[in-house]
């Protein structure tokens, strides 16, 4: 290796193999690495370069193999079997050879990711490119931080499956959410997903940037976010965590007068009750009372003290009269004739509902008449 040695002196290599402090060695280590990837290297001292980087990356100095990782952290003269090597050494060692080195297969680069933990995941997310074969790994087994990493990065290859599986695993992550709103580019289920899932700035990112159906955008700009609550709520049913679910929505300010009825208009009762009782700070059970078993003016004090809006007190005592004069008929599709008489009453009702909460009513009122009628006509085949 001519061009090596004439950079290098007999003393360095020396010191390189039998240096007596972790210092020299690394200073010596450091010299040649430089040397290898600047030189014009023959097949030959390429050979002879690789058996000496081997030497430096069984040096039992952490300093000698943090110098070599470093130093040759993206050059293609590092060896693969080194590269592996390095991969399973100590943090100081391994990030750097991870985070850039091209000796990696993508194979080898799926393999660390699934058994090598958060930091080493973290550092491929975090490599110039990702093939999809790597990001695919990093959507089954990625952390949280290497996953949002990865996404953020719009030189790694992502499926759509991939990114799927991601909004599946961190559905409630902000961070991880956020960073494949942010792509480049988005299959189009993936931001029609994303919509219902991530907070009104990104939304609106979504919406300016990526493809989104017609009627999803519309109903966004009608108010989805409420609709797509209640619908939560009528879909967990009567063992769902209706006080967790109404606390959530208070600490996001979602907990809202045109949410409370809109849900109350459907039938929604457990709901409301407890709503109004998160918004008045007033005990579940005294709520109820008040709603329900204190006479006319006990519903207007618990509505008062939540601090409703007084003009929709009218709407909001027609949904609950409405709710009283009506039971369950025990009949199929009990829950769904329910609704619809509910909301056939409310809407016929005297009340100054907003002109928007209405025209939702009317709409729900229609999503559950085609329920029903196409029940009917199922029924008669």
């Amino acid at each position: 290796m001519a061009t090596t040695r004439a950079a290098l002196t007999d003393e360095d290599i020396r010191t390189l193999v039998k240096g007596a402090s972790a210092d020299d060695r690394a200073a010596a280590a450091q010299k040649l690495c430089q040397t290898i990837a600047r030189a014009p290297l023959t097949d030959e001292d390429r050979e002879m370069a690789a058996e000496v980087i081997r030497v430096m990356a069984a040096d039992a100095a952490e300093l000698v193999r943090r110098a070599l990782a470093v130093t040759l952290k993206s050059s293609p003269l590092l060896p693969r079997d080194v590269a592996l090597k390095l991969a399973r050494d100590v943090e100081s060692v391994c990030l750097p050879v991870l985070s850039a080195s091209p000796a990696f297969t993508d194979d080898d680069l799926s393999d660390i990711v699934r058994l090598g933990g958060p930091v080493r995941q973290l550092a491929i997310a975090r490599r110039p490119t990702l093939a999809r074969a790597v990001t695919d790994a990093l959507a089954r087994h990625g952390s949280e931080k290497a996953v949002a990493s990865a996404c953020a990065n719009d030189q790694a290859d992502f499926g759509e499956a991939a990114l799927q599986r991601i909004v599946d695993r961190f559905e409630e992550s902000e961070r991880v959410l956020t960073a494949v709103a942010y792509r480049t580019t988005l299959p189009l289920a993936i931001s029609e997903r994303l919509v219902a899932l991530v907070g009104e700035q990104v939304r609106e990112h979504l919406i300016q940037t990526h493809a989104i159906a017609p009627e999803i955008a519309l109903e966004l700009a009608f108010g989805a976010t409420e609709r797509a609550t209640v619908d939560l709520v009528d879909q967990a049913g009567r063992t769902a965590d209706v006080k967790g679910f109404v606390a959530h929505l208070a600490a996001g300010k979602r907990l809202t007068a045109s949410l409370l009825l809109r849900a109350l208009a459907q039938g929604h009762m457990t709901f409301f009750e407890w709503g109004v009782a998160e918004l008045a700070g007033v005990p579940h059970h005294r709520t109820w009372l008040m709603i329900h078993d204190a006479g006319p003016l006990g519903l207007k004090a618990i509505y008062e003290r939540a601090g409703l809006p007084a003009r929709l007190f009218g709407a909001f005592r027609a949904a609950v009269d409405t709710y009283h004069s009506m039971e369950f008929d025990g009949g199929a599709r009990d829950r769904e004739r329910f609704q619809q008489k509910m909301l056939q009453r409310f809407l016929t009702a005297a009340q100054p509902a907003a002109r928007e909460d209405v025209d939702y009513l009317i709409d729900k009122m229609d999503e559950v008449s085609k329920v029903l009628h196409d029940e009917d006509l199922a029924e008669t085949a």
